[in-house]
């Protein structure tokens, strides 16, 4: 069994992705890491590190000490989070994934993943069906960064040999954790909200619509790609992936036929600008041809099963 090390593992796609890999590989040989010790309180099922990414001479210690072959890279600032600390969010975002990277070449790792986002489009982006290819000119310091991730991703896959593979993820929306700071988290919020009978404020307008998908598809895809042929591999930047789009008011309607009761109202934020630069929907066809992703979540399907789940999780 590969040894597998992730990197930001106690977020909201870390924590379910270190799940999913702890059952197929075991926890022992799974070593789920975060900044925070408390974070990692609740990663119990696999083994656990507390380790700074800009740590490099603790991250090669670890890497070396502990023979890790795969490293799952998910360590980031997010979007409406970076534009309050810029300088940060690019420093933390673009100096660990070229360590990573680095670091790869050096040990001979046998798969790198990282993850990108649609953050990399920006306003002169086509916003219906974006292709894979295409105009990307993001206004966010999180897209700058996931676009530069890109390039330098498929540099080292073709200068150096590594297997980096990627995806740009739409919003993700789970109910196993808490919003992380991500301009489509009020998709996570929002649930919350419903659950504790509380009036919900969108930080985005009702007919905002923007591209999403729930997290059993996330990290099934996730998973795909990583074990997918090598040769079946064919974009080495990141690749276009897509499930379901709507809006806040959309996903409001879906929650009330649940709750009748449930209230909302639309104040736009800074976010909204956001928001406005990113796809409203995304050609994800190349993902879907090269190792044969699906998805199996649509938006009514995905609010029954949240519903239905998030009561049991206390925060």
């Amino acid at each position: 069994m590969d040894r597998i090390l992730i990197i930001g593992s106690a977020g909201q796609l870390g924590s379910e992705l270190s799940h999913a890999l702890t059952d197929i590989y075991g926890g022992d040989n799974v070593i789920a890491t975060d900044i925070s010790p408390d974070n990692l309180q609740k990663l119990d099922f696999c083994k656990t590190e507390v380790l700074n990414v800009l740590d490099k001479d603790a991250v090669r210690a670890l890497v070396k000490r502990e023979n890790i072959k795969q490293i799952y890279h998910l360590a980031a600032v997010l979007s409406a989070t970076g534009e309050k600390n810029p300088l940060f969010a690019w420093h933390l975002n673009m100096e660990s994934l070229l360590f990573i990277l680095e670091l790869a070449k050096e040990e001979k790792l046998d798969k790198v993943y990282w993850p990108s986002s649609i953050a990399v489009f920006g306003p002169n982006t086509p916003k219906v069906n974006t292709p894979q290819y295409c105009v990307k000119e993001p206004n966010t310091v999180y897209g700058i960064s996931k676009q530069a991730g890109e390039r330098w991703c498929e540099y080292y896959f073709q200068k150096f040999n590594v297997d980096v593979r990627s995806l740009r993820y739409p919003g993700l929306i789970g109910y196993k954790s808490l919003p992380g700071g991500g301009t489509t988290d009020y998709a996570v919020d929002i649930y919350h909200k419903a659950i504790a009978g509380e009036h919900f404020v969108s930080f985005l307008r009702e007919d905002s619509y923007l591209p999403m998908m729930y997290m059993p598809d996330a990290i099934k895809a996730t998973l795909d790609l990583m074990h997918a042929p090598r040769e079946k591999v064919k974009i080495r930047s990141s690749y276009n992936l897509a499930a379901i789009s709507f809006s806040p008011k959309e996903i409001f309607e879906s929650i009330k036929s649940h709750y009748p009761d449930f209230s909302i109202s639309f104040e736009p934020d800074f976010r909204q600008a956001i928001a406005d630069s990113w796809p409203d929907s995304i050609d994800d066809s190349r993902a879907r041809e090269d190792w044969g992703w699906s998805h199996d979540f649509d938006l009514k399907k995905m609010t029954a099963d949240i519903l239905q789940h998030l009561p049991s999780y206390s925060f």
